[in-house]
């Protein structure tokens, strides 16, 4: 079989605008699309040979699949084992599952380490049987916006595919109304490091079933944004199993703080995302071990949590009234704070500000007192106060500096400390009299 006559068929066949059908190579950016490639125009796709990454839009796929396939004579394999394509971009095509089937297995003459589908629709069921046993050079999968047969019942598929499905390193189902995940599909992926199920309808009960004892023993990177969860206890049920989870995002969910429960959420967890999740208090336990919490866009008004590890805290569009304290965590060294009601800075803590590396305060109503504008020019004369500094930095109080740049407000002796003046006069003035006298 034709190599060109392949990759047309085999990756997905396929584009889908209008009065566009042949393929576009970039050569700058080593880029080629083929729009509504046909039999007619196939021939254009020789052009993408170079490219490092292939896209096919649109087009109708399901005539071939009574195409003959058969096995590749050497000259074919040697050509694309040639090739140096990476990644293959299918999109905007209705792929029948049995022609899928009959030209996967080809993608292990290629040196492709990545696959999408993008707004793509899966039908029918094919014959799996043939990739049992067989490696595939793909490491990463991806999946946007697809429809397709619920995953329970396609348990003998996963199987077929398991040799190297338990190479995959990279897995995201997005935006496709998963709803769960079967516990046997989760115990194939052996090596999985990363997996994102954002901006699908996961409820805090499909969790456990997905994440049970077994299933992807190695992930480390977790994204649950954009779902239907609603309670963290239940999410930390859910996720327990995980052992070496290190970065979990549960963002633009609507979590609840329910009163304290004995899950422990993983030890190896690091990196947490709690941001845009409409909480109105800290939830608790938190991983002990964390290094980076990002609790922006919620409603706190206070943070009064201890943690030992944290470099890293993220709480910006809250309504925070004041500064957290900071001997709660001694090995920070980011601390965002922006658009909060926080009036003036710690008076007391001004110099452990002063030992962060990035500092961000902006967009709050700050009280230019001499001791409020005071404190936010010398932090800002370290060169640690993060963006926004200076137009960010706006007085809301005294009336007389409302809505003036903070780094304007003078602090001058003369103004802000005027006992320091008085008294020594005060004192030359009394000497005087008494040498006088």
């Amino acid at each position: 079989m034709g190599v060109a006559v392949l990759l047309g068929l085999g990756l997905g066949l396929l584009a889908a605008e209008p009065r566009r059908n042949r393929c576009y190579f970039n050569r700058t950016q080593e880029y080629c699309v083929c729009y509504n490639l046909s039999e007619e125009t196939i021939g254009s796709i020789i052009q993408c040979l170079p490219a490092t990454v292939v896209e096919f839009q649109g087009g109708d796929v399901e005539k071939y699949i009574a195409f003959p396939i058969r096995d590749l004579d050497p000259s074919a394999i040697e050509t694309l084992g040639s090739l140096v394509i990476q990644k293959i971009i299918i999109g905007n095509v209705l792929v029948p599952e049995i022609l899928l089937a009959r030209v996967l297995s080809f993608f292990s003459y290629t040196h492709v380490l990545e696959l999408a589908f993008e707004s793509c629709i899966f039908q029918g069921t094919g014959d799996w049987s043939d990739m049992d046993g067989q490696d595939l050079p793909i490491r990463s999968l991806s999946f946007h916006k697809v429809t397709s047969a619920p995953l329970t019942g396609h348990e003998q598929a996963f199987s077929s595919l398991s040799r190297w499905l338990g190479t995959l390193t990279e897995l995201a189902v997005t935006g496709s109304r998963v709803t769960g995940l079967p516990c046997a599909i989760g115990r194939v992926f052996q090596a999985l490091r990363s997996l994102n199920l954002a901006q699908n309808s996961l409820s805090d009960g499909s969790l456990a079933p997905a994440f049970c004892q077994g299933a992807f023993p190695q992930l480390r990177e977790l994204s649950l944004h954009h779902n239907n969860l609603s309670s963290y206890h239940g999410v930390c049920e859910g996720v327990e199993l995980l052992p070496g989870l290190w970065h979990l995002d549960l963002s633009h969910n609507r979590l609840t703080a329910d009163p304290p429960s004995p899950c422990q959420w993983p030890a190896s967890l690091r990196h947490f995302n709690l941001s845009n999740t409409g909480l109105d208090a800290v939830p608790t336990p938190l991983p002990p071990g964390l290094e980076v919490l990002d609790m922006s866009h919620n409603r706190l008004r206070a943070v009064d949590v201890s943690l030992g590890a944290l470099k890293k805290l993220f709480l910006n569009q809250n309504l925070l009234q004041a500064v957290p304290s900071l001997r709660n965590y001694p090995a920070l060294a980011t601390l965002h704070l922006d658009n909060n009601s926080i009036s003036e800075l710690p008076r007391g803590e001004l110099g452990l500000l002063g030992r962060l590396q990035d500092v961000a305060v902006a967009g709050n109503p700050f009280s230019c007192s001499c001791s409020g504008a005071g404190g936010l020019q010398a932090l800002a004369a370290t060169g640690h106060l993060g963006g926004g500094w200076p137009e960010g930095y706006r007085c809301h109080s005294p009336e007389q500096y409302r809505g003036w740049p903070v780094a304007r407000v003078p602090v001058s002796v003369p103004r802000c400390h005027l006992a320091a003046l008085v008294a020594p006069l005060c004192v030359a003035l009394a000497l005087l009299g008494v040498a006088a006298a």
